[in-house]
This record gives structure tokens, sequence and C-alpha cells, in this order.
């Protein structure tokens, strides 16, 4: 069965004066946006790049945890950080990946070959394929 998510925008004015809120279905969350967060960033304002950001850290997470458990190695704790460039002009241009975990029973090559599948196969990975995806670094923790 397929799961549908969805999330809305309103949008007010033009691109460099307006600004708008996103606005999640599930009724968790609603942040504002506007192109100057966009194109020079902000701390107070999310973008949306910062909600692919997050989408990819969620899904890599999981990804990675499903191939730790089919290799016999469930994690005990996995943290993923994404961080999604923007160019004005250009687009998103990669997504940074950085994994550390808690593992049991496995060395840091065989996390390593895990972590890099994980990437590859990751769900939101596959829907950036037109995109720079790196797994900056994937640290095995004592």
């Amino acid at each position: 069965m397929a799961i549908h998510s969805k999330a809305s925008t309103v949008w007010k004015g033009g691109l460099a004066d307006g600004s708008g809120t996103t606005a999640l279905a599930s009724g968790v969350a609603t942040v504002g946006v506007n192109w100057k967060a966009r194109s020079e960033g902000s701390e107070t304002t999310t973008t949306p790049e910062e909600l692919l950001a997050a989408a990819h850290a969620s899904c890599y997470a999981m990804a990675l945890s499903h191939a730790l458990g089919e290799n016999g190695t469930p994690p005990t704790e996995i943290s993923v950080e994404a961080e999604v460039t923007f160019v004005p002009g250009e687009g998103v241009t990669q997504s940074v990946l950085t994994v550390s975990a808690s593992v049991e029973g496995i060395d840091q090559v065989a996390f390593g070959e895990i972590a890099e599948d994980a990437k590859a196969n990751c769900p939101v990975s596959k829907a950036l394929a037109g995109v720079q995806i790196a797994l900056s670094s994937a640290t095995l923790l004592d």
C-alpha cells in the first residue's frame, strides 16, 4: 500500500519581498519561509533545503538501521546530520551525510560499507539522484 505524505505552502508577495508558511499535513509543524533566508541563510526562518535535509537525515537513519539489522548487528543508536547546499540560480547541488552510531559486533570497515550501501539505497537519496550525495564520515562509536 502506498503512503501519501502532504505539505502545503501559502506564499504572499513577490519572490524577493514576499514570504510564506509551509505546513505539514500531520499538523506537527508550520514554519515560515522566505527568499532572503533561502539565498542568504537565517537562524530563525527555515528553507526548502532545510526541510529536505531533515527528510534526508531521517530517511538515511532508517535505511542504515534496517541495513545493520539485516546484517545481524542492530544499532543501539544512530545520529545523522544532513547538510543540503543550495546555490541561487543553480538549485540544490549536494547533500552531505555525517553519521555516527553505536553498534555492537561490527568493525569500522564493515560499518563503513553498510553505511555507504544505505546511502545509495535510502529512498530520499534515490529521489535526489540528480544531486551529488556524499557520506562525509561514518563513525562507529565505542
